[in-house]
């Protein structure tokens, strides 16, 4: 199989129902509900402490359900819950972890080849299997070096081919590019894209990093508190967020709450559509922007500006004391210089705080 072709999916599909975590009196998951066809890749993105390890762990068998906190399919099969438990090692599952977890005394070879030992696969079918993997993931020629001897992103490769020899239902990844710095991360993590649409194996892709998330899955959840806060596809999520908290965290734009917005926009700002919830405007990425509007005209000063993605991100406050107002621009702008802000009025939502 080359990577960019597109076979159909051989992955499960998963339904989880209910699911509940708790250690001691702290609530780790709050009554998790989602759904993946076979062969989609979800990313589960969200700030440490939100629950999305520890989500995984439940999937793979790691941590047990508790009696009555949920359950956990793998197509028609009930992995966890109701007092059922199937073991990690009988889900059909492929694992790659943040540290590679690669055996240091064992050959490249050896540390594929280990998942079909476990499952008995003959010796004679072993060695064609652990080739074809490593030729997946651009090792080839690689089965007798030792994993001290390969780079971080060779490591890493390593682990993937071992997760997708014995050809799971499942693979389950846990931050696997963390390690890695910022060239190597983009490089694999597109050649992980295009590796999982290629298999057809239905996917979880645990991560921090929106931009990972974005470029690898089909669909995102956003997870904060223990909950799913928003489950949708990227292009749905810039488009729409569900709450201001969603929309503050994948940095979408600013974020006011009704009482910090400054009084030149106040009537223009009640004009549009809320209902009581809704208590944040936002105010989307290019509908902030230098100029003017004779509505809502307003003037602020530069607070600071740093270079991301070819455009000046700019810092502002305003003389009504609002802090925190962000715009692009390709305009370099001196330390506190006053500028002239103007709004696209029909751009901006008001969000409740959360979904």
């Amino acid at each position: 199989m080359r990577i960019g072709e597109t076979h159909a999916p051989q992955g499960t599909s998963i339904a989880v129902e209910g699911l509940t975590q708790r250690f001691g009196g702290n609530t780790v998951l709050d009554r998790i509900d989602l759904r993946l066809a076979p062969g989609q890749v979800l990313a589960l993105l969200g700030p440490s402490g939100c629950g999305k390890t520890t989500l995984l762990k439940l999937l793979a068998g790691l941590t047990p359900v508790a009696p009555g906190h949920g359950r956990i399919r793998f197509g028609e099969t009930l992995v966890a819950g109701d007092g059922q438990f199937v073991p990690p090692e009988q889900r059909g599952l492929g694992m790659v972890f943040q540290d590679y977890a690669l055996w240091p005394h064992m050959t490249v070879g050896r540390n594929v080849a280990f998942a079909l030992e476990m499952r008995g696969v003959p010796r004679s079918e072993r060695a064609e299997r652990v080739a074809g993997a490593l030729e997946i993931v651009g090792l080839k020629g690689y089965a007798e070096r030792q994993p001290s001897s390969l780079s971080g992103g060779q490591q890493q490769r390593v682990a993937l081919a071992r997760a997708i020899v014995a050809k799971p239902q499942v693979l389950l990844f846990d931050e696997p590019l963390s390690n890695l710095d910022r060239e190597l991360r983009e490089s694999l993590c597109h050649e992980m894209g295009l590796l999982l649409r290629a298999m057809g194996t239905t996917a979880v892709y645990v991560t921090h990093d929106q931009e990972e998330a974005f470029a690898l899955a089909d669909s995102v959840a956003v997870m904060h508190g223990g909950r799913i806060q928003q489950l949708s596809s990227p292009e749905q999520l810039m488009q729409a967020p569900a709450s201001a908290l969603v929309a503050d965290f994948l940095k979408l734009g600013n974020v006011l709450h009704a009482d910090d917005i400054p009084p030149a926009w106040r009537v223009a700002a009640q004009a549009l559509a809320r209902d009581d919830r809704h208590q944040h405007l936002f105010i989307p990425q290019g509908a902030l922007q230098l100029g003017t509007d004779m509505r809502a005209a307003m003037r602020a000063q530069v607070v600071a500006q740093r270079w991301r993605h070819g455009r000046f991100i700019t810092q502002v406050k305003t003389g009504a004391g609002c802090k925190g107002l962000s715009f692009t621009t390709a305009q370099r702008l001196g330390a506190d210089a006053i500028v002239d802000l103007a709004l696209d009025w029909p751009a901006l939502r008001w969000l409740p705080q959360a979904a």
